[in-house]
């Protein structure tokens, strides 16, 4: 979807963390009522909410909170896909002239624990949990195992992710993780699925994110710092890829969902990787950040081992990924996720992101996978 006539002039985030006894609709509310005020408007002005959750069957019952208006709101629902999906939703409404403003608005409260279900619900046959390969972790060590073996990556490379996601962190007000992680310490914690360690991987939690879409050419009236939806697009796996929660190896393989979504992308915005000022890449593990740099190509496979140690992909480097500390210091609230992705990059390219601040950020790119193979890319720019 080309929405270069969509701008987003408002940005809210309820930190992710843990919140006993406060509501994932209620951090909901907190995310929208910043980014109204981000965009200088109230709830009256907005003609179109979408809402995301996995925990909260029916999210957009936010409106009892923000006020009984009539507006339209519905729920979205694609995995950790969702964040993107509310705000294509929010878009689209736009360019359709079903409304000038619309909100997109994630939210999420998750118990301890890796995420597991019943395979049933995925397409999945008993066998596959009644042996342990439900549990994401699980499948993230093997497909990381495999990807390292393939292209000569060492553990210390995953040790490099990690650590940058928690300096990155420490340098983010609203992170959850914020005290600085170094490789050593990363490598010497429990492994949970080898060759993954705990401090590898990012952790289920609680929060809420929102963004405000209008027309374009509506924009300056609100802010003076508006930013454009470029491209957002989606994709599901296609036969013979080897993705999320599959129970064996295909015969034929076929490119990840996140390859055909990013390459759409990119020729939907008529923007290339080297393009791109700021990368936020889903960082389930910090194995899945190496896979997905060259998936979304901003790398071949196998150069990563050298990038990183380089300090390419630092706030610093030619490269900034993650630069709010990703999943691995912010954890996942899965609907909310993708927009506290949009919360950075918008703040970026307003360079307003303070000891963060890429210097003449002008484009980002966001990037969302999970279960049982979705992947979403957004890509923005001043």
């Amino acid at each position: 979807m080309a929405s270069s006539d969509v701008a987003i002039i408002g940005v809210g985030l309820h930190p992710f963390g843990r919140y006993p006894g406060k509501s994932a609709l209620e951090m909901g509310e907190d995310a929208v009522y910043e980014a109204m005020t981000d965009a200088g408007i109230e709830w009256s002005q907005v003609q179109a909410l979408y809402a995301g959750s996995m925990e909260v069957k029916n999210p957009e019952a936010i409106v009892g909170l923000l006020g009984l208006t009539g507006v339209p709101g519905r729920a979205v629902f694609t995995g950790c896909a969702t964040g993107a999906t509310s705000l294509y939703s929010a878009a689209t409404a736009v360019r359709l002239g079903d409304a000038d403003i619309a909100i997109a608005v994630g939210l999420d409260k998750h118990p301890r624990g890796a995420f597991s279900d019943h395979p049933s619900v995925s397409g999945l046959p008993g066998w596959y949990g009644e042996l342990g390969l439900f549990l994401t972790t699980h499948f993230f060590g093997m497909k990381i195992q495999r990807y390292m073996h393939d292209h000569d990556i060492s553990p210390m490379t995953l040790a490099r992710v990690a650590a940058k996601s928690f300096r990155n962190g420490a340098a983010t007000p609203y992170a959850w993780r914020r005290t600085p992680i170094g490789e050593d310490e990363v490598l010497a914690s429990p492994v949970l699925n080898h060759p993954l360690t705990q401090y590898m991987y990012c952790g289920p939690n609680e929060g809420a994110a929102a963004a405000i879409v209008c027309r374009a050419d509506l924009a300056h009236r609100f802010t003076d710092t508006p930013v454009y939806l470029r491209a957002s697009t989606l994709r599901s796996r296609r036969e013979g890829a080897f993705e999320l929660l599959s129970p064996s190896f295909p015969l034929e393989s076929a490119p990840s969902p996140t390859v055909d979504a990013s390459r759409e992308a990119f020729e939907v915005a008529g923007l290339g990787p080297g393009d791109v000022d700021v990368i936020q890449l889903q960082d389930t593990d910090a194995g899945s950040e190496i896979i997905h740099m060259a998936e979304n190509g901003f790398c071949a496979d196998g150069e990563q081992e050298e990038l990183l140690a380089a300090g390419d992909t630092e706030i610093t480097g030619r490269l900034p990924i993650n630069t709010d500390g990703g999943l691995i210091a912010n954890g996942e609230p899965v609907g909310a996720s993708g927009l506290r992705q949009v919360y950075e990059l918008v703040n970026q390219l307003r360079g307003r992101a303070g000891d963060r601040q890429i210097d003449g950020a002008r484009v980002g790119y966001a990037h969302l996978y999970g279960a049982p193979g979705t992947a979403a890319i957004t890509i923005l720019s001043t």
